[in-house]
């Protein structure tokens, strides 16, 4: 893409409203607008990253044989009156009629919604393990929306749901999500550590939240600092291995790590004084087993093998996909603007052009440009009439992880500068060898 003919509006001056990091650089680099209180237009730096992150997700969903679908933003009141959760749920949800006076809602979550699916068409045991997932947009009316997308009243989430016969199925499903959530923000340059937590009103004995260590954290949490030296990486495993799975959650979750709402001081006393931690984190996922609490309100059931009729176990698996392009930043960020991960970058790399108009400088980056371009990858050309400080400034707010600069001076040399972004530091090379480099790193990310 030419940066002259992108939309990009990014803004000079630091957004008053702006309280957190996060917030203030997406509007800075022309993410988001505000829509009104807590709901946003997501413009096209920041859909495009939006859309990296939920192809991510989709990808290790099906990865772990996860089925896609998609469910409608509004749901009937009465299948939320059957489950008991109507009334419950509380004014974060928002309730409407339509113009025939029925009592509808904006989907905040859809354990119901999947439950009549699942008991409209499944009947056999034999249909079994089932789990289907969405992406979609979802709605929380939340008295005081703030920090940008971390906490806004419409949010893009994924949500998953799990059907099996007993309890050792589920709970296979539940660890089964536990391995595919590491890989996922693992993927993202994230460490998201996996906390148990309290079931809040969706329910469930068994559940975790995943969380981004960060100041700007919601959420209280206090952790033993070994959990911090852990890392699935780029094991094989096998997702119907139930001992494999079972040996992923030991090995994340045997460690002590919990958010506030589930904190012990005696365990957490037991862990050796040097390697206790408190913190905040931002939550980006949470996994759970709630058993039979909507299949037996709702009547979701199958035949089992002995011919006897009962109700289905459930859990349900969601990730914030566009909370997580906030806590990304929250994490990977320095006074000059966002430093992207390669796996979510918006842009591969960056080329500036140090002397737009010189016959030389132009032809070399757009020799570069389509060098990038013929192997598949995406950069963003600055080839606007600015001045150079003024380049460095907008690439370095918008944290393209790699950019490429060419002047006059290198190319009578035969070089142009390779800088990182994370690091700073910049090397000189040939063009060729430069976009031989980007190709390379990223020919090694999944």
């Amino acid at each position: 893409m030419r940066l002259s003919r992108y939309f990009l509006p990014v803004l000079k001056e630091n957004p008053s409203e702006a309280q957190i990091v996060s917030h203030r650089l997406m509007l800075r680099a022309g993410m988001i607008k505000q829509a009104s209180a807590g709901i946003y237009s997501w413009l096209p730096l920041g859909f495009k990253v939006l859309r990296k992150i939920e192809n991510i997700v989709h990808e290790e969903q099906q990865r772990a044989g996860h089925i896609p679908m998609l469910m409608p933003t509004l749901q009937s009141a009465d299948l939320w009156r059957e489950s008991g959760r109507y009334d419950d749920y509380g004014e974060e949800m928002l309730r409407i009629k339509d113009r025939h006076g029925r009592d509808m809602l904006y989907g905040p979550t859809n354990e119901e919604l999947i439950t009549d699916i699942f008991r409209s068409h499944v009947g056999s045991y034999k249909d079994l393990p089932l789990t289907l997932y969405h992406i979609q947009w979802k709605f929380r009316d939340e008295i005081r929306p703030r920090f940008g997308v971390m906490r806004g009243r419409e949010f893009f989430m994924k949500d998953g749901y799990n059907f099996d016969l007993t309890k050792e199925d589920a709970l296979h499903a539940y660890n089964r999500h536990l391995v595919s959530y590491l890989r996922t923000y693992e993927r993202m340059g994230l460490q998201a550590i996996p906390m148990r937590a309290d079931g809040g009103p969706i329910g469930g004995d068994y559940t975790h939240e995943f969380l981004v260590l960060a100041e700007t954290g919601e959420s209280e949490v206090f952790y033993d600092s070994a959990v911090t030296d852990l890392t699935f990486g780029d094991r094989a495993i096998d997702y119907d291995s139930v001992d494999q799975c079972a040996a992923v959650l030991e090995e994340f979750t045997s460690k002590y790590a919990r958010t506030d709402e589930t904190h012990d001081e005696a365990l957490f006393a037991e862990v050796p004084e040097a390697r206790q931690r408190t913190a905040r984190g931002i939550e980006v996922g949470q996994i759970f087993y709630f058993g039979t609490k909507y299949s037996e309100a709702m009547g979701a059931k199958v035949q089992g093998p002995d011919g006897k009729t009962v109700p289905v176990h459930m859990g349900s698996h969601g990730i914030g996909v566009s909370r997580l392009l906030g806590a990304i930043i929250e994490a990977s960020h320095d006074d000059k603007g966002i430093i992207w991960p390669e796996g979510v970058t918006p842009f591969h790399a960056g080329i500036v052009n140090l002397k737009q108009g010189d016959e030389e400088a132009d032809a070399a980056c757009e020799a570069l440009y389509a060098s990038l371009k013929a192997l598949g990858l995406d950069p963003l050309y600055d080839d606007r009439n600015e001045r150079a400080g003024g380049k460095f400034a907008t690439m370095d707010l918008l944290g393209l992880p790699w950019r490429i600069t060419v002047g006059p001076r290198g190319l009578k040399n035969g070089v142009v500068e390779l800088t990182s972004r994370r690091t700073g530091e910049s090397e000189e090379m040939p063009p060729e060898a430069a976009v031989e480099k980007i190709a390379q790193i990223y020919a090694g990310i999944a």
